[in-house]
């Protein structure tokens, strides 16, 4: 019997689940995790019957008289387009996810043609088909292949069915979905899940948890081995049956406002991600701070705030960043200090090296002394209930009072208010509970505030069934202008719980809650990637796990992983609320775990300058950082389903061990290209699957062929010595070449163009290898770049090295080229040669 991929999927996950089940220690007992309330079914007999009855040609697309209806295509790239189906009369809706507005895009060149059952648009990129009856709409490529198209066979493909808008669309069994953001479970193909996207504070949620922190309603679609993106541009909670029912259609719905999404087409899955970027906003480059290692507790006192990073400069364990939990407020009350966390703010910024960021919620304590309650009720700042009054709910610092968001002038006078602590010293602000969450689980209110409460204004109302997905981007929007209004020209830093879509503009994700098991180790990998897919890039898990604690193995393998996240933080729970009294310092495990640490955070501060690089790129394209090997490999079928090995940016792929006592594992090499063991230089085709050792300490990585990877010695923190000797760690096999970005790593001046580009090239060549490097930009100033060691991995000793008539000097170790250019060295055993080039070379480098 062959099994479909559906039920492969299942029996992997199950087989996966088994597997740390049986294997792990017997977790603490954790409640139940919180959940809104029952889904809402799309009642398919009450689905709507739409038919075309005018067509009238617009600038940009065509309007459709659908009779109750109305329904507009528009062209907004000649890849991208908008569909909408509205009431008679009703504007097109655009959410505050979209970051450029309809107006902004300049229509693409395009020809449209009607007959009796059909109208066509068509562009240089794709032919879009409009079927008059039923309404039905049909994507095509160039070549007429069918990309993706509305589900016509029961004659309802899409509309309203009682106020809920929805799109039926047929898919083949051989058809995957990835991204709709932060997801639970095992598995990364999407195909078969039945997802729900509602923002919940879900602590200590499991791999069958249908509802998380986000809401992203953007998905893509991979078939016949061409991508496409839809974008679902709708607030309301919503939902996604992903051939959950059937191998010939899946469908989305919400539980109200207007059915709008955008279609993006590839066909590389990265061209998806690059448009729908452009639609909801591209991320800034971070600074480079926020890149390293950040260290945070719900707990520490102020004394093991700064005990903490002491202690981490005296084990010479890179850190930059210490956090502050809700403990540094005056009684959980926002833009305030406890004096004690204030002093130690002080004494940690007069350390070497050190970032502070700050939680914040937006829960504002009723308190009719309190300078935030009094501004905020003096200005109609609140959330209200049906009757007017201003919601009152339970949240950290008791009855508390919630912020419209909504409103302009709110979010002005809540970025205001962070002078508390950005004057004080604070880098970051780390938004929490921003669901928002309210400490009230009846069925009105399930952990939030109840579905009939509003915002906006009297005559413009936003009921929070709207509202509730959108809650957290607008105090995300409203952080990040803190930023401009209090710290001008530095770049900001805004780590956030809950977004919607388009929130990586302003902010990076944490993924919640998670608890200390296997079973989320694994779980994290698909989840960062899906995330990734969604378009936010700057992403990343607590590591070790937040809820329950580690036993030293389950650290060690997460921090092997945890040192390859996009965004790197150790945090856990109180003590308070653990029953083991465990720390989740790399040396609370004692030595062996605390060697693992240092190990690989120290490679993690090694490979800074490629994780910059990468960032950058994603700012420019929006491409994960974290990426599935399907990402890179769309065209190889057996990356479809692989959740457990990552590409970390373009060159690494890790292959991360997940189980309790595994210590070797089976790792898939995508075809069409060679790898490297990173750790032994051993070469391997790709195209098959090998089984590799990982004993604890070891995670497997290999090299694609034909990288440069950016490397530099190893600091205690991002800043700590200029950038002077740049290793290019090479993996060559014909071909291998670089661009590599260069700013100063913390002010918005490379927006105004200070930087520099500079594009590497290393070649083999039938008599030699050439190096050589070619300025593309240079406005930054203040690098200190005055050599590049050109680290070539498995080739033979060289007969000489030259540039021009410069012959380079052979000398006895490694150390004797660092700072003395025109030299090299190299490696009998490992068959490694390193080369050190001035930065300002011009010619040519021939090694022969």
């Amino acid at each position: 019997m062959k099994l479909s991929k559906k039920s492969l999927r299942v029996l992997a996950s199950v087989s996966l689940a088994t597997a740390i089940g049986f294997t792990a220690e017997a977790p603490n007992v954790l409640a139940a995790v919180t959940q809104p309330e029952p889904d809402t079914p799309l009642v398919k007999e009450n689905l709507q019957h739409l038919s075309v009855q005018g067509v009238e040609k617009l600038s940009n697309g065509v309007k459709l008289d659908l009779g109750t209806n109305e329904a507009y295509i528009r062209l907004f790239d000649k890849d991208l387009v908008k569909v909408s189906v509205v009431k008679k009369g009703e504007k097109e809706f655009e959410s505050r996810g979209i970051a450029k507005k309809a107006s902004e895009w300049d229509t693409p060149i395009f020809s449209a043609n009607g007959s009796a059952d059909k109208y066509t648009l068509k562009t240089d990129e794709i032919t879009v088909e409009i079927k008059m009856k039923p309404f039905g709409v049909r994507f095509l490529d160039k070549k007429g292949n069918v990309i993706n198209e509305d589900y016509v066979n029961q004659g309802k493909t899409s509309g309203y069915e009682n106020g809920k808008p929805y799109v039926f669309k047929k898919t083949d069994k051989d058809e995957d979905f990835y991204g709709f953001g932060e997801q639970a479970g095992l598995e990364l193909n999407k195909r078969g899940d039945s997802i729900g996207l509602w923002n919940t504070d879900a602590y200590a949620y499991d791999k069958d948890t249908k509802y998380l922190y986000t809401a992203i309603p953007f998905f893509i679609g991979l078939k016949d081995e061409k991508a496409y993106g839809i974008f679902f541009d709708n607030t309301h909670r919503s939902y996604y049956e992903m051939a959950s029912e059937s191998d010939d259609y899946y469908y989305f719905y919400a539980n109200g406002g207007q059915l709008t999404y955008y279609f993006a087409y590839g066909p590389e899955i990265g061209d998806v991600i690059d448009r729908y970027t452009d639609l909801t906003g591209k991320m800034d480059v971070p600074a480079k701070w926020s890149l390293g290692l950040h260290q945070s507790k719900w707990g520490y006192t102020a004394d093991e705030i700064l005990n903490v990073a002491k202690t981490y400069r005296d084990k010479e364990i890179p850190l930059d960043t210490m956090h502050f939990d809700i403990d540094y407020m005056d009684g959980y009350r926002v833009s305030t200090w406890n004096e004690e966390y204030k002093q130690a703010l002080k004494d940690l910024k007069a350390m070497s090296g050190f970032h502070a960021i700050a939680i914040n919620d937006p829960a504002v304590k009723q308190d009719e002394n309190y300078f935030m309650y009094q501004e905020g009720t003096k200005n109609d700042y609140w959330g209200k209930n049906p009757d007017g009054t201003p919601f009152v709910g339970p949240v950290w610092p008791g009855d508390s009072m919630f912020p419209d968001f909504s409103k302009q002038e709110v979010r002005d006078w809540w970025a205001k208010n962070h002078d508390v602590l950005l004057n004080e010293g604070i880098d970051g602000i780390w938004n929490d509970m921003n669901e928002p969450a309210v400490f009230l689980d009846d069925d009105r209110h399930r952990h939030t505030m109840p579905l009939d409460t509003y915002f906006g204004t009297e005559d413009n109302k936003i009921m929070h069934t709207e509202y509730h997905n959108l809650y957290g981007h607008d105090e995300a929007d409203a952080t990040y202008q803190a930023f401009k209004m209090h710290k001008p020209g530095t770049r900001p830093f805004v780590l956030t719980r809950d977004m919607y879509a388009g929130t990586q503009r302003w902010a990076a994700l944490w993924t919640g809650d998670n608890v200390s098991n296997w079973e989320h180790l694994a779980m994290s990998l698909p989840m960062n990637m899906n995330v990734g897919m969604s378009g936010v890039s700057f992403v990343g898990n607590d590591i070790g796990g937040f809820a329950s604690r580690p036993d030293a193995e389950l650290f060690a393998r997460w921090i092997e992983v945890g040192a390859f996240l996009p965004f790197s933080r150790i945090h856990y729970d109180s003590d308070a609320k653990a029953e083991v009294k465990q720390g989740q310092e790399p040396w609370a495990f004692g030595p062996e775990v605390e060697k693992i640490s240092k190990k690989y955070i120290e490679m993690r501060y090694k490979l800074l300058p490629y994780l910059y690089n990468e960032f950058k790129e994603s700012a420019d394209s929006g491409k994960p950082v974290q990426q599935p090997l399907v990402y890179q490999f769309q065209n190889d079928e057996n990356t479809y389903d692989i959740s457990d090995q990552y590409m970390f940016g373009d060159s690494m792929m890790l292959a991360p061990v997940v189980t309790k006592g595994q210590t070797s594992r089976n790792v898939y090499l995508p075809e069409g290209v060679n790898w490297t063991d990173y750790w032994t230089g051993k070469q391997y085709s790709g195209g098959q699957t090998i089984t590799v050792d990982a004993p604890l300490g070891h995670l497997p990585i290999f090299v694609k062929d034909g990288s440069i990877i950016p490397t530099r010695e190893v600091q205690q923190y991002t800043d700590e010595k200029p950038l002077t000797n740049l290793v290019l760690d090479t993996y060559l096999d014909k071909n291998a070449s670089y661009n590599f970005y260069e700013d100063d790593g913390a002010t918005e001046d490379y927006k105004q163009g200070e930087y520099n580009l500079t594009e590497f090239d290393v070649t083999r060549k039938p008599n030699a290898i050439t190096f050589k490097q070619k300025q593309q930009a240079y406005s930054y100033q203040d690098s200190k770049l005055h050599q590049y060691t050109l680290k070539l991995n498995n080739v033979e000793k060289p007969s000489r090295i030259q540039a021009g008539n410069n012959k380079y000097q052979e000398v006895g170790s490694l150390e004797e080229t660092q700072g003395q250019t025109n030299t090299f060295f190299y490696d009998e055993n490992t068959k490694v040669l390193y080369v050190s080039i001035p930065a300002d070379e011009k010619k040519e480098v021939q090694i022969r």
